[in-house]
């Protein structure tokens, strides 16, 4: 990598930009890390540069490219914080600073290791362009394990799955969270992932050859009506999320009918749900398979619509999102950082919506509470980092929930006094026990009883989040005292 290829590429989304800082930045990490080799054997200012140049392929501003430059001076260097404040400015010094005080989350003990985490989440929180540098840091760090030990590429190789990948999630950033899962995967299950290549390969070639297919007729047919897309193409499902489908599907590939979905492309939201109507029109749409995340995005801001159809004897589906949601779509909140101009005046962001950083306070809030390290790690695990799913409302609310949970899980989720009053749920105007599992998409309708609030201890053993399972343990609690103090009055 040079620091030419990082020029280029931002010089050709944006042409105008005076690029002298960036250099003037080059200059300075270069010469702080003279001399200075990776365990790999590479030079230092190697990671530096892949680094900056995974930032600049996030199009994100030119305070955070900077930072990305030096986010390693002040731990690894004989330079200061104060200089690099001197040189570039206070933005970049700042995040700078957040990426030092996050430092090496390195295992070396579950509170020193839980703590190194709630600093992360802090830096998060304060400015979330931190987090883009650690996941630019962790990308490179991931493609160089081979150079580790067996267990430190272990270790590394397991944060990246369980913490640094679902954040990206969280973030939206699907681009990031695959590319963390796909380096980590070899290394954490190196048999399946062997397994997994191994039965993919020849169905990854006949779905590509059917694709290419379809997207000639998709073309053809779209052209025939004056609908025409700004782009159709075909992209691959990533080898750990086609594992965790298949887990999922019994390990039958043949049940994966995203293995290569095909995108439509368009330029605005009306005309996507026009390409949608002219693909159902084409090939007959597979019932329940159409699903319509504009109207009624992802917890994570992810929009796209969604629908899988009978093409000829193939079941295919298709994505249709205008360019700004497939943008975010893969760079998520990052996207929300518009590109320095020229005239390097700061950057004019689009506003970000508090929700979606909500869930970053909270795990904040969870440290406040919670003593035991492990404890806390394993709430993390549960409450923000498991495979997550979306269900919704009757009013059409969007709640963001772990694989698995239940209709408790949800009312808890609502309200303290909804869960303790439950008897009964519909899930999709369907009756359902309160212990069913919940699936992608359900709208659940709790049922109350006002004058009843006994939490059954049973629900402990089929709620999936730490909310629900503390809020029925306090209600137990108070219902024993209750008992208690009315046999000795």
């Amino acid at each position: 990598m040079t620091i030419e290829r990082i020029l280029e590429l931002i010089s050709k989304k944006h042409p105008e930009t005076d690029l002298t800082i960036v250099k003037l930045a080059f200059e300075f990490a270069k010469e702080a890390h003279k001399g200075q080799k990776r365990q790999s054997g590479e030079d230092y200012i190697q990671h530096i540069l892949e680094t900056t140049y995974k930032l600049a392929e996030m199009n994100i501003d030119i305070p955070t490219i900077i930072a990305g430059l030096l986010h390693d001076v002040p731990e690894e260097t004989k330079f200061t914080l104060d200089e690099i404040k001197k040189n570039f400015g206070r933005e970049v010094a700042s995040l700078v600073e957040g990426i030092t005080k996050v430092g090496s989350i390195k295992y070396r003990g579950l509170e020193r290791y839980a703590e190194n985490l709630r600093k992360m989440f802090v830096a998060i929180a304060e400015d979330v362009r931190v987090v883009f540098i650690k996941f630019a840091d962790r990308i490179h760090n991931l493609k160089t394990l081979y150079a580790l030990r067996p267990v430190k590429q272990q270790r590394i190789a397991k944060e990246s799955l369980e913490i640094y990948a679902p954040i990206a999630n969280r973030l939206g950033m699907s681009e990031l969270q695959n590319e963390l899962e796909d380096l980590a995967f070899p290394y954490v299950y190196p048999e399946e992932y062997k397994w997994v290549i191994k039965i993919s390969k020849k169905k990854y070639e006949e779905r590509r050859g059917d694709a290419n297919k379809i997207i000639k007729k998709v073309w053809q047919k779209m052209s025939e009506i004056n609908l025409v897309p700004l782009s159709v193409y075909g992209r691959a499902k990533r080898y750990y999320s086609l594992y965790n489908k298949l887990l999922r599907k019994d390990m039958d590939i043949d049940r994966i009918y995203d293995l290569v979905a095909l995108r439509i492309i368009t330029k605005n939201a009306d005309e996507c749900y026009r390409v949608l109507g002219a693909i159902h029109s084409f090939w007959k749409p597979v019932s329940g398979r159409v699903k319509d995340y504009i109207a009624q995005p992802k917890p994570n801001g992810y929009q796209s619509l969604h629908t899988t159809v009978y093409c000829d004897d193939k079941i295919v589906e298709f994505q249709i999102k205008t360019k700004e949601m497939d943008e975010e779509a893969e760079w998520g909140i990052a996207a929300h950082w518009a590109f320095k101009s020229a005239s390097n005046k700061n950057a004019t962001r689009i506003p970000i919506d508090p929700e979606k950083l909500k869930w970053i306070k909270g795990l904040l809030n969870q440290r406040e509470k919670i003593q035991m390290p492990e404890e806390y790690l394993e709430k993390l695990k549960i409450d923000f980092f498991k495979h997550r799913i979306f269900v919704f409302t009757p009013k059409g609310d969007v709640i963001d929930l772990p694989e698995n949970a239940t209709p408790i899980d949800f009312a808890y989720h609502i309200h303290t006094y909804i869960g303790s009053h439950a008897i009964g749920a519909k899930i999709n105007t369907k009756m359902a026990t309160l212990d069913a599992s919940l699936k992608n998409g359900d709208m659940i309708e709790i049922l109350i009883d006002k004058k009843r609030a006994k939490p059954s201890e049973e629900w402990l053993f089929t709620t999936q989040t730490h909310l629900a399972k503390d809020k029925i343990k306090q209600a137990l609690k108070e219902n024993r005292i209750g008992i208690f103090r009315l046999f000795n009055r």
